[in-house]
């Protein structure tokens, strides 16, 4: 009886913490629509007084005392993170549900429907594994620009830009590769492969380490994408070890958190084909030994860009300064290297990093919202020509290095 009560009891405390939740988001999107001032969080999150000293801080910079900073009068980046904060917020204020990811659906069905899409890609990096010690440079390196372009387009998988949709991938993404060169603007694979050759030689002459790192951007099949990659290099040993960089909260509906990491795997693990279990098995493995190390940093999932993170987070970007090269996918994260500005889209790439060079890094991004840099001269008018929405579509993608101080 007692255990039936408590039941009872527990149903009940989660139902009203359901109603305190999507009370506060109904709150929030009011707030949204009608343009209201933005309101300092009111959780005990460990980001909070960083936030709100942000809020007041942009709110000095108007420099008029009657004005207050609003949905529609703020820079979209910033109102963008705090808007999926304050989402955060409703959940962390209605306990027992605070660590509720509100998106997993999505993300999980995402990855559901481009099984058959995933089961090609893990076949294709199994059966590479065979002969990769074998074979020479040239075929190396083509592997690597294969799988290389596939996380390019992998980045496809944004349920941030069509919320509420998957997008699944539905064909083997081999395939199409040939067909979308064209569309990649900026194709800096050879300076990567370059890179990661000359350290692999450096290693075996002094068994140096050779650390890469991701900025994660999508759950689902795009994550598939990284870890494919990510297998590769260590197969191969361009790459000793592996940093991985999420999100410790959901985030713009799709990004990677741990909970998304170790939920892939399992559905690895536990699948038919021996192409996915080998690969669920294997990267259980890689994280256990820390040959793969996973990272959930709250810089991440806060406002700022990402050459102030010095300043605001110099831990992390001390961890960042002992990569050897930083692979940074996605959309969002381009943005914040930017500083989510308008640059000139010539203006060289290492300019508008702003200062922020830790360590060689690389963008890997499809392309969807308005802000690029380091094109080659005309070549975003040429663009335009043939697509006016170019920057928008998500048909263009750019693999842009910069190598580093």
């Amino acid at each position: 009886m007692r255990s039936a009560r408590c039941g009872r009891g527990l149903a009940l405390e989660g139902t009203e913490a359901e109603k305190k939740a999507i009370s506060l988001l109904s709150k929030l999107r009011n707030e949204l629509q009608t343009d209201k001032p933005l309101l300092p969080l009111h959780d005990d999150w460990v980001d909070t007084d960083i936030w709100n000293q942000y809020l007041e801080d942009q709110h000095n910079l108007l420099n008029e005392n009657d004005k207050k900073i609003s949905w529609f009068q703020s820079s979209w980046l910033y109102v963008e993170c705090y808007l999926y904060r304050r989402i955060h917020e409703a959940l962390v204020l209605s306990s027992p549900i605070s660590d509720f990811d509100v998106f997993k659906d999505s993300k999980d069905q995402n990855f559901l429907e481009s099984r058959g899409a995933i089961e090609a890609l893990c076949f294709y990096l199994q059966e590479s594994k065979r002969t990769i010690e074998v074979v020479d440079e040239n075929i190396q390196k083509d592997e690597f620009c294969k799988l290389l372009q596939i996380m390019l387009w992998g980045n496809k998988c944004d349920l941030a830009v069509v919320p509420g949709q998957s997008i699944p991938q539905t064909s083997s993404p081999l395939t199409i590769l040939e067909g979308l060169k064209p569309f990649i603007l900026v194709n800096n694979m050879d300076a990567l492969w370059s890179l990661l050759l000359n350290k692999r030689k450096k290693s075996q002459e002094n068994f140096s380490v050779i650390r890469v790192d991701f900025i994660l951007d999508n759950a689902g099949f795009e994550l598939v994408t990284d870890l494919v990659m990510a297998d590769f290099l260590i197969a191969s040993n361009l790459a000793t070890e592996i940093h991985f960089h999420g999100k410790c909260i959901p985030w713009f509906v799709s990004d990677t958190n741990i909970k998304d990491v170790n939920w892939l795997i399992t559905q690895l693990k536990a699948a038919e084909s021996t192409y996915l279990s080998t690969c669920g098995l294997i990267w259980e493995d890689y994280l256990k030994k820390k040959t793969w190390v996973y990272h959930d940093h709250m810089f991440w999932t806060l406002p700022f860009e990402y050459c102030a993170m010095p300043h605001v987070a110099p831990d992390l970007y001390a961890d960042l300064q002992k990569s050897n090269l930083i692979l940074f996918k996605g959309d969002l994260n381009y943005r914040k290297l930017l500083g989510d500005r308008k640059w000139g889209l010539t203006i060289p790439f290492h300019e508008a990093l702003n200062g922020f060079h830790p360590a060689p890094l690389c963008s890997i991004r499809t392309v969807k919202t308005q802000v690029q840099a380091g094109l080659a001269p005309g070549q975003g008018e040429q663009v335009a020509d043939s697509n006016p929405e170019w920057m928008t579509s998500g048909n263009y993608g750019i693999l842009q290095f910069d190598g580093g101080p």
